[in-house]
């Protein structure tokens, strides 16, 4: 598979969201569009809008860092715009929509740089929900916000209160709650998108698993257990969750059912690959750590069938993409990480 072809299986949209844009009012605007899943998830929607024969405008905002990123959505039909986002003067230009998918945020780099992602993770939110009070707006989050869970016992679910560990999930848990009290001061509707993992062959914990096993490095099993969803269904649902905000701000975790053992998938990966797989750490330790686990089971009675990718065939794509010398985001998970510290 070529980086051409899987943008575009990445942002192929369901029936039921091609439905979705047929009556969804309103044009779409994606603020932090050219970060991991914005892009594709931006095609996605224009291909949705144009296959159920409607006029909608897609409209994706970011610095745009790297010029090739817009070009790809220029050369898709999306309008762009450059925005700081961190900037009110800059947000109060942009053009009021009334859908927003909200993608900003920080994570990478936080040890060391507390007060940066705290001051994109928080106050870029305040400047969005100043502006866009009357939009609907789905607010990616963070399963991270949640307590870490013992693998034998349940995943948590959206009634389980928040317990963030470290400064990254603890902004998390600021951004959620600066679009909870739009939600309540303005009335603005609002879902609160809790999401862990979403997996494209460029990145995500498969990723940082295969490239691992490629480069006969140990895997880092510290963490036994992860939850992960392909990153075309995550986008999919993410969409149609615009018919899902509310006033006060729903939440929802977006994962795949079940729990993942990072032992198990590195052995399937290591077959894929043609390699040996060795651990950092007795396999037997790492399956009882504590980790981030999620109840998707909302999600699934919301959108049910989410899943068009398996663990299996996400496990076979991705043992292929490594092996064919397919790229690399440079932006590995961190999914071995249980004290915050990231």
């Amino acid at each position: 598979m070529t980086e051409i072809e899987l943008d575009d299986f990445l942002s192929e949209p369901s029936a039921a969201l091609t439905e979705m844009m047929g009556r969804l009012d309103g044009d779409i605007m994606i603020l932090g569009v050219a970060g991991k899943m914005g892009i594709t998830l931006a095609r996605k929607a224009a291909k949705a809008i144009e296959r159920a024969g409607v006029k909608k405008q897609v409209i994706g905002v970011a610095r745009f860092s790297k010029a090739s990123e817009q070009q790809k959505l220029d050369e898709w039909g999306i309008r762009t715009i450059r925005c700081d986002l961190m900037d009110p003067a800059e947000v109060a230009t942009l053009p009021l929509a009334k859908n927003i998918l909200f993608m900003a945020g920080r994570k990478f780099g936080t040890e060391g740089e507390e007060a940066l992602t705290w001051a994109a993770n928080v106050v870029i939110p305040a400047n969005v929900v100043d502006r866009f009070r009357a939009s609907s707006i789905v607010a990616f989050s963070t399963g991270c916000v949640y307590p870490l869970k013992r693998p034998e016992g349940a995943g948590c679910t959206e009634e389980v209160a928040p317990a963030p560990i470290g400064e990254y999930a603890q902004s998390c848990l600021g951004r959620e709650r600066i679009f909870q009290y739009g939600a309540l001061t303005h009335k603005t509707k609002v879902l609160i998108y809790r999401l862990n993992y979403a997996i494209d062959l460029r990145y995500g914990v498969l990723h940082d698993i295969a490239r691992q096993i490629w480069n006969d490095e140990p895997v880092n099993n510290s963490v036994g257990f992860f939850n992960a969803i392909w990153q075309g269904d995550a986008n999919d649902i993410a969409l149609r969750c615009l018919e899902h905000c509310a006033a006060p701000a729903a939440v929802l975790n977006v994962t795949g059912m079940g729990k993942i053992a990072v032992a198990e998938v590195a052995e399937a990966l290591g077959k894929v690959l043609g390699k040996p797989v060795r651990y950092r750490f007795d396999p037997k330790d790492a399956a009882a750590s504590i980790c981030y686990l999620g109840d998707a089971t909302r999600m699934n009675d919301l959108f049910a069938p989410c899943a068009t990718v398996t663990l299996p065939q996400m496990i076979q794509l991705q043992g292929d993409w490594i092996k064919n010398g397919g790229g690399s985001l440079g932006k590995p998970t961190h999914y071995e990480v249980n004290d915050g510290k990231f």
